[in-house]
């Protein structure tokens, strides 16, 4: 299964979830997939989505929050790991798109492509719900089944760049949309 196709199951199962998407393919990915003011697409900040995930959470336990982030991404920031698991806001989805590959910067293998299991350092970090998807078919039934809770969702993929334009707005458009769609929510 290939990233793009994993986005596509998964926004058949977007609702009312606010996103934060790691930089890069996979934010232009979700970008062309199903733009909506509810994304909020990294822009130079490689690693940081999952902490900007969680203070979106614990400012916002009304809302749901998920965290789109990659393998290459997370393993620059793992320590978030423990500090999500700690703070187990009931509202948080990290999911996790791990090709093995810093896609972006010509697809030099990831330590995920080697020893490193995220999902034995998520279970290791205090994650409760952990979930490891490897076929497409299994992307929609898992978030159907998730119950209120702070969840580590691990999808495998292969290594691919869909050849797709870049993202139009700018990083200031795309903070601020965000910003006033929480702010309408939150009314």
């Amino acid at each position: 299964m290939k990233t793009f196709d994993a986005l596509k199951k998964l926004i058949d199962v977007i609702d009312d979830q606010y996103i934060v998407c790691n930089l890069g393919q996979t934010s232009k990915e979700l970008y062309h997939l199903k733009d909506r003011p509810q994304n909020f697409y990294m822009m130079g900040s490689n690693g940081l989505s999952s902490s900007i995930a969680l203070g979106i959470a614990l400012a916002n336990p009304k809302l749901k929050i998920w965290c789109i982030d990659s393998g290459a991404s997370l393993l620059m920031n793992l320590g978030s790991l423990s500090t999500i698991s700690f703070a187990n806001p009931l509202n948080l989805t990290l999911i996790v798109i791990d090709n093995g590959v810093y896609e972006s910067t010509e697809n030099q293998k990831t330590h995920t492509n080697h020893k490193t299991k995220l999902d034995a350092i998520a279970r290791a970090t205090g994650f409760e719900s952990v979930f490891v998807i490897e076929n497409r078919e299994d992307i929609v039934p898992t978030f159907m089944e998730l119950s209120p809770g702070s969840h580590f969702i691990l999808i495998k993929t292969e290594s691919e760049n869909v050849d797709i334009p870049n993202i139009s707005l700018s990083s200031k458009n795309i903070k601020t949309r965000f910003m006033e769609t929480i702010a309408k929510s939150n009314k």
